[in-house]
């Protein structure tokens, strides 16, 4: 469960990147990225989009698409930069994972836990490579 979990982590930061710009960020928290990818295709869409084709989105018409080109383009470069950074972010929470020996997911529930419990507060599963606490 835990490998489909971190699978679709990825997928899914990007799925709301293509949503709504910058929200794939965000549901990373990286909130200053999702700010200015936001704030890039705002720009994008300022300089780039004429206003005869803003018009005609917001009255219903026809656009040709190759004026919406440049703020796709950035919209999609930040789906893309959210399923690396998401795809970064798993793999760094595994090597830290793997070399302290602490699990970082509970084995029988699948929740994210606190490496420095004993225990899954999720489920109450003991944790066998948990570190922290006291000796008993």
């Amino acid at each position: 469960m835990n490998e489909t979990r971190s699978r679709l982590r990825p997928w899914f930061a990007a799925l709301l990147a293509l949503t709504v710009t910058g929200l794939g960020h965000a549901y990373l928290r990286r909130w200053l990225r999702a700010l200015g990818w936001f704030a890039a295709t705002y720009a994008a869409v300022l300089l780039f989009v004429p206003d005869a084709a803003l018009a005609a989105m917001v009255g219903g018409d026809s656009v040709d698409l190759s004026t919406l080109a440049p703020p796709l383009v950035v919209v999609l470069s930040s789906a893309v930069d959210a399923f690396v950074l998401a795809r970064a972010d798993e793999t760094a929470a595994a090597r830290r994972a793997a070399a302290d020996g602490a699990p970082t997911t509970c084995p029988r529930c699948g929740n994210d836990v606190d490496p420095e419990l004993d225990f899954c507060h999720w489920c109450t599963a003991e944790l066998d490579g948990a570190r922290g606490g006291d000796e008993r």
